[in-house]
């Protein structure tokens, strides 16, 4: 017989919050990749052409901690027309010693969500300027609001453009983020124009063509490209990694296969071969990230299994020390 913690989304919005410590909880993730034998399988993905879908599988082994996470996601991104949300699943915790289930977390896509915000934010704290103040966010759905309020957490952010394709979502996502945040967001219509002047820019759209040109960047600012988590999605044009000064990728070999590293070879803008040190590595101390005010840095994020094992973990913990959820006996 076994305990089982069953947790919903509800109670999972209580327990984790993005805050400061699920920024810590995801860049320990990030640590631990490069500096522990973490073991990582490839993302498994399932397509749906027909229904705009596609389901995720993800997971991963942290030495030291005591259990890992499953993680289910699918992903259709036609369901905002039938008034669904476009993201949902759930995660499985079981024991890294004996392989037991341990918790059931019923989190529809929101654990996903705060460790995908939660890694821009370390991203940009490695990679920003420190006195970056000025943010553009490509998008207009969650993600694109949990991404500026991550940025929030870790740079002087007093200003930001949202641009989206639907300009009225842009705008309605802009004016609820100036009165959740406290300082001014702008929708823009011209993506070239939102990036005018932005220290950072983020983009967060499912986008199978870019949305971003090299010629739009300039010196000092940052990039983080998160939307490129299958083969088929490109966000940035590949001339931009020709450009950018310091290219970050989360995992080297999953951006080769399915990030924006992976269009960039296919153009033949940047070798096969070519060797980039990982955020972790950054992270760990044992690869620059900024190291001049002028650079053009860009990270790569295109989701790990790390960062959910992680993210799963500290919800059960705080579940446990909280009683919250609910206990099944198996």
């Amino acid at each position: 017989m076994a305990d089982v913690t069953i947790l919903t989304e509800a109670d999972l919005r209580g327990l984790v919050p993005l805050d400061a410590a699920a920024v810590a909880c995801v860049e320990d993730a990030f640590m631990a990749l490069a500096t522990k034998a973490v073991v990582m399988p490839p993302i498994l993905r399932l397509d749906m052409v027909e229904a705009n879908g596609e389901v995720d599988i993800k997971t991963a082994y942290i030495p030291g901690l005591d259990s890992f996470a499953i993680k289910i996601s699918p992903g259709f991104f036609d369901n905002p027309m039938l008034g669904l949300p476009s993201v949902n699943g759930l995660m499985v915790l079981l024991s890294a010693r004996t392989g037991l289930l341990e918790a059931a977390l019923f989190d529809n896509g929101y654990l996903t969500d705060i460790r995908t915000a939660a890694a821009g934010a370390v991203a940009a704290n490695h990679l920003a300027r420190r006195d970056a103040s000025c943010a553009a966010i490509f998008g207009a759905g969650v993600q694109a609001r949990l991404q500026l309020r991550a940025l929030t957490l870790v740079r002087p952010i007093s200003e930001a453009r949202i641009w989206a394709r639907d300009i009225a979502r842009a705008t309605a996502l802009a004016t609820d983020l100036s009165v959740e945040l406290g300082f001014a967001v702008t929708a823009m219509a011209d993506p070239q124009a939102a990036i005018a002047g932005a220290d950072i820019v983020v983009t967060t759209t499912p986008s199978a063509s870019p949305i971003i040109e090299a010629e739009w960047l300039a010196p000092g600012q940052h990039l983080t490209a998160m939307g490129s988590d299958a083969e088929h999605k490109n966000e940035i044009a590949p001339a931009v990694l020709a450009r950018v000064d310091r290219y970050v990728p989360d995992r080297l070999a999953q951006t080769r296969v399915l990030g924006e590293l992976h269009h960039a070879i296919a153009a033949g803008l940047v070798a096969e071969t070519a060797d980039f040190a990982e955020l972790g590595a950054v992270v760990a101390g044992q690869a620059p990230g900024r190291v001049r005010a002028d650079e053009i840095t860009m990270a790569d994020l295109t989701g790990m299994g790390v960062q959910d094992t992680a993210i799963a973990t500290l919800a059960r913990q705080r579940a446990l020390a909280d009683g919250a959820g609910q206990i099944f006996s198996t």
